[in-house]
């Protein structure tokens, strides 16, 4: 475990640039890179979906023509229009009424969440999450100096009185919620949830980061609509934020931003100072994809293949961990969240995981205030169900070797 901090991120209230730190689901990349271990730690889609042969074929659409000069040019810094309408399309479909200008093409969802935290927030400034949540987003909210304050909640996720008693008590600048399928939990807020959290936040003027790269990924029960496009959350105070990474590629770079023309004017100038414009080769072949290929179908077959797994990860628990272990049952996403018994800190568990060639991410990292540590987290989407219950006996020849403290 040499040369790896599992340590939660700096605080974020005080922490300059250079003592954030580093993500550990980063640093076990390397680790786990090895084609003996099996690794739970990163949220990887698996390599096998990957339309390989319609983005051989979307690059060569981008490029074919004239036209294609255009792609290898400067571009809009809002990005390609043709995928901004698209992209405005989809999220309409899925009950997210969206204009193209209303859109935003970012280097990843990442770079949105970034360009977020720079326009919105100032040194000091709060921002108001569920518990425990991303940690990448807990990285982008201390480069800003920005203390992260966590809502109370339960298992289906902030609760709203809480939320409430924290705007009054906090006076925050913004919620960060991944309302759906979540990162590092998988719940997902109820449809009356949604309704409560948004009334509350629209009563109180608060602007809502929604973060939604997993909820196209159901495997069971009924689609719900975006938080953004929910009772009040409709309003002008909502950021949606979206990506290809988990339904196309990750590779690619590529997700957005909806937001409201008060707002977006600012977004757009950030990103001018970070990068002038997403890649135009990139956005062009996105484009392409979308207009000739059947997004819909292809989300429908990474649905079939990630259930079984899914399924396989929760069958293998109940034999792998010790009793009175608690595990959430998520209805889509890539991610189980587990809570051993006792006073066990997963991040001194892993090393031995790893002898196993078997990882996992501890949870401490997620959390933004005092860490339960110990939980972590498990990501079900990379191998086939054959690979994950072998993966989950290594783990299970671990955990099952723990002290059962009280």
């Amino acid at each position: 475990m040499r040369g790896i901090d599992l340590t939660e991120p700096a605080s974020p209230a005080t922490a300059p640039v250079g003592n954030v730190a580093s993500s550990p689901v980063r640093d076990l990349l390397a680790l786990t890179a090895h084609p003996e271990v099996i690794s739970f730690a990163g949220g990887l889609p698996a390599a096998e979906s990957f339309d390989l042969d319609g983005w051989r074929a979307a690059f060569s659409r981008a490029l074919s023509s004239d036209a294609g000069r255009s792609c290898l040019q400067y571009g809009l810094t809002e990005g390609n229009l043709q995928l901004r309408e698209l992209l405005a399309e989809r999220m309409t479909g899925r009950g997210l009424i969206t204009e193209a200008d209303g859109v935003v093409v970012t280097t990843g969802s990442q770079q949105a969440l970034a360009l977020v935290a720079t326009t919105l927030l100032s040194p000091g400034a709060v921002v108001l999450v569920e518990q425990p949540t991303y940690l990448a987003a807990l990285q982008c909210f201390a480069m800003q100096g920005a203390r992260v304050v966590p809502v109370a909640g339960d298992d289906d996720g902030v609760d709203p009185g809480a939320l409430e008693d924290a705007i009054i008590r906090e006076r925050p600048a913004m919620l960060y919620l991944v309302p759906t399928f979540a990162n590092p939990t998988g719940r997902t807020l109820s449809t009356a949830r949604r309704l409560a959290i948004a009334d509350v936040a629209a009563a109180h003027h608060l602007w809502i980061v929604e973060d939604d790269p997993y909820g196209e990924l159901r495997y069971r029960g009924t689609p719900l609509p975006p938080l953004a496009a929910t009772g009040s959350a409709a309003g002008a105070h909502t950021i949606y934020l979206g990506s290809l990474s988990k339904i196309c590629a990750p590779g690619l770079r590529l997700g957005w931003l909806r937001a409201p023309a008060s707002i977006r004017s600012a977004l757009v100038i950030a990103k001018q100072a970070g990068d002038l414009h997403t890649s135009a080769i990139d956005q062009a072949a996105a484009a392409a994809y979308l207009a000739h290929s059947d997004l819909d179908e292809h989300v429908r077959r990474l649905c079939k293949m990630y259930h079984p797994r899914r399924d396989a990860m929760i069958a293998a628990l109940p034999e792998a961990t010790p009793e009175g272990t608690r595990w959430t049952d998520p209805d889509g996403g890539m991610f189980v969240w587990v809570r051993l018994p006792g006073d066990v800190d997963t991040a001194a568990v892993l090393p031995f995981a790893l002898r196993k060639d078997v990882a996992f991410v501890p949870g401490a990292p997620f959390y933004a205030g005092d860490p339960n540590r110990s939980t972590l987290r498990l990501s079900f989407t990379t191998y086939g169900p054959e690979q994950i219950t072998e993966g989950m006996s290594r783990l299970g020849a671990v955990l099952r070797q723990l002290p059962t403290r009280p």
